[in-house]
Formats: C-alpha cells, structure tokens, sequence
C-alpha cells in the first residue's frame, strides 16, 4: 500500500510513511475535522493504537462510521486498545475505567475496556469487514495471527513492545499485548 496512510492520536508516535495527526487536526467523533483535513482525498490506511478506550460504545461505532468514509475502497483501520482478557491484574487495574493509568497516559478517561467480542461488533456496525489480530480468548490463551507491522504498526503488541522481549525469544507469556484488529473497507 503506498497511498495516503494517517495515524489519528498519534501523541508522540511516528513512523516513516505515515501522517501523524493529533485530536484538534483529526477529531474522531468531528466529521468537519476529517473534511477539513481530506477534502476529496481518500486514506487508503488509518492507524489508531490506544484512543478508542477513551470513546463510549456508540461513540465508538460513530467514529469508526467517520474512518469508514475516509478511506479508499479496500481501505484499512487499523486500531489497537487494552485487552479486558489480559491475564494479569495490575495491567487490569491500570486500564479500568476510571482508572489510574500510568503516568503518561491516565486512564481516568477510559470509557470501556473491549474483548475480542465486543470490540469486534463495534467495527462490524459501522459496515466493516473485522480481522482479529492480537487478543486474548475466552479461555485465557493469547492468540495472535500474522501480521505485518508494515501495515500499521502497533508498539503495544507482541511483535513490537519491549516488553516482550522474552516472549519473542522464549514463547513465554508476553508482558504487554493490546487487542489489535483491522477493519476493512469493502469485500
């Protein structure tokens, strides 16, 4: 994919080949914000790594509809919030609704914290076509398929995250996964 490819709340996040943007640029729930910003254009790609927690459910669905209308036909959202499954209580603790949050990045704010099932819906109703790609099951396993950081990358992932240096090396429990999907626009 070599087209137009934007990062929405991007904070300090950069990748080369990718447009970072901030809230007063790209607003997720401002439909003007995009139209000022794309005009006729089209993204051919949006990444967004731990913004969606901190919209309700239906706002959620609203700014997934926004993206929708901004990408390109084939187009793709990736999106990466904290996983409710994650096996582990302080990571639960430090993303609860209302939580504390660490320090360069409160929590206070979250409006949800996803499952796979519940995140997954979100993107489905506003007319995506949904693949998981990191997430934790029912059952407590840590799934996770190929996926190519080229596409998107997420740092709060297996593939990225420094802190799961020994999962990668030894398959042992990661230290810090997100819930990562891709929302298709399109067949």
């Amino acid at each position: 994919m070599t087209g137009l490819r934007v990062i929405i709340g991007a904070g300090e996040q950069r990748w080369p080949g990718w447009v970072a943007t901030q809230r007063n640029e790209l607003d997720l729930l401002d439909e003007t914000s995009f139209l000022r910003f794309f005009g006729t254009t089209r993204a051919d790609a949006f990444l967004c790594e731990h913004t969606w927690e901190h919209l309700t459910v239906d706002d959620g669905i609203e700014a997934a509809r926004i993206c929708r209308s901004f990408l390109t036909d084939g187009g793709r959202l990736r999106v990466a919030v904290p996983d409710g499954r994650f096996p582990d209580d302080e990571y639960q603790r430090t993303v609860q609704v209302g939580g504390p949050g660490p320090d360069d990045h409160p929590a206070a704010d979250h409006k949800v914290v996803y499952t796979a099932e519940t995140f997954v819906e979100v993107f489905r109703r506003a007319g995506f076509r949904v693949e998981l790609l990191e997430w934790w099951d029912l059952a407590g396993r840590f799934q996770v398929r190929d996926w190519d950081p080229a596409d998107g990358p997420i740092y709060r992932s297996s593939l990225l995250d420094h802190r799961n240096e020994d999962y990668r090396t030894v398959q042992g429990k990661p230290g810090f996964t997100s819930l990562i999907l891709d929302a298709f626009k399109g067949a």
